[in-house]
């Protein structure tokens, strides 16, 4: 084999390997259908449900955070002034 060489162990503990998103656990109450649903498609994509619907809102939340806030009896944009 030939000169061997140690190395130095470089690689970070094992919890410090899993990425930390800026995650607030809440309780929600949705129905059997949709948790059917996602459990469903998760299983199919090999991926935990909580995760599909997580991104599912992420998504939503990320495309919808660019518009106004609009209020639904007056159809104007919070703080906006007539």
């Amino acid at each position: 084999m030939g000169r061997l060489e140690v190395v130095e162990d470089f690689l970070p503990p094992p919890d410090q390997l899993v990425l930390k998103d800026d995650g607030i656990k809440i309780t929600l109450s949705l129905s059997k259908k949709s948790i059917d649903f996602f459990k469903a498609h998760a299983a199919q994509s090999k991926v935990p449900y909580q995760r599909m619907i997580r991104s599912l809102l992420d998504s939503y939340a990320e495309r919808y955070a660019k518009r106004p806030v609009t209020t639904r009896t007056t159809g104007r944009a919070q703080g906006s002034r007539r």
